[in-house]
């Protein structure tokens, strides 16, 4: 009932496509995504669909995405971002208690402690955060919804643009404060099979399109939610407020061509800094699609 209440709260917390109108421009649309495999996240919407299939461009976060030997490349030249390339381990930052509840997590799932010593708790803690049919499929080379959108758009003969680089995704997530990734991974682990039932849930909100429900539930699944107000503050401020912004900047000069699609992840759009606002503030008319 808490979090029904926080997302009826949430500014544009309905709805995952919205048409942008600017006088002078061609319509275009915004849609809000979820970065899985799952079919029933894959299947567009009927009029997500229409709209998708009329664009001449096709938006999404980057592009990058789309070339793997590029993505290695900006890995390869901040490996900071993603590594310790010092001493520094993940066991070296967990107390006894919280190792022990890694170790035990990373054991469960079948992957050796050892083998991601190295690794940024925060990449960890996206792999462990999926459950093993999604991880499955990923693996299998399933795309997630925003690179089938571009591939498909490319096989078409459409025009695909990116909005931001990897790169600069991974120093947002790199930036936020060491010991707020120590404690979402430890939760995350904490959570056992009950993440399988956090992502059923996710998908089902998705499909109904209940984006202002997201931030709530995500908040809640944290034990010390309250404790820690500070690290969901800088959270939501680096990976969505800020990235936002940007978003619309790079979108603006692609979306006066006219006729677009832009589809970015749904827990952007909500709220009084999300995208759907933001649009709005930046001279276009922003109507919710049935």
């Amino acid at each position: 009932a808490r979090i029904e209440a926080q997302a009826a709260a949430t500014l544009n917390g309905k709805g995952l496509l919205w048409k942008l109108e600017k006088s002078g421009e061609k319509p275009s649309f915004l849609f809000g995504t979820m970065h899985m495999t799952d079919p029933r996240v894959t299947a567009l919407p009927p009029a997500a669909k229409r709209a998708y299939d009329a664009a001449g461009t096709i938006i999404i976060e980057t592009t990058d995405v789309l070339d793997k030997q590029k993505m290695m490349e900006a890995m390869l030249k901040e490996p900071e971002l993603m590594m310790f390339t010092d001493s520094t381990t993940l066991s070296s930052l967990l107390s006894p208690e919280d190792a022990a509840v890694v170790n035990k997590g990373l054991d469960a799932r079948g992957i050796p402690p050892a083998s991601v010593s190295k690794m940024k708790p925060w990449l960890l803690s996206a792999m462990v955060a999926l459950p093993v049919c999604e991880v499955a499929r990923q693996a299998g080379g399933a795309p997630v919804l925003d690179v089938k959108l571009a591939e498909e758009a490319k096989a078409n003969g459409k025009s695909v643009e990116g909005l931001e680089t990897a790169a600069g995704q991974l120093r947002a997530m790199a930036s936020l404060p060491i010991a707020f990734h120590i404690k979402g991974l430890v939760e995350t682990l904490k959570l056992g099979d009950k993440i399988n039932d956090i992502n059923e849930t996710m998908i089902v909100l998705y499909q109904r399109g209940d984006t202002g429900t997201f931030w709530p539930l995500l908040r809640s699944m944290s034990p010390g939610e309250e404790d820690d107000a500070a690290g969901y503050a800088a959270f939501e401020q680096a990976m969505i407020t800020d990235r936002n912004k940007v978003m619309v900047d790079h979108a603006q000069p692609i979306l006066a061509k006219g006729n677009a699609f832009m589809a970015v992840g749904a827990l952007h759009l909500p709220g009084p800094e999300g995208l759907v606002e933001d649009f709005r503030k930046a001279g276009y008319t922003v109507t919710a699609v049935d």
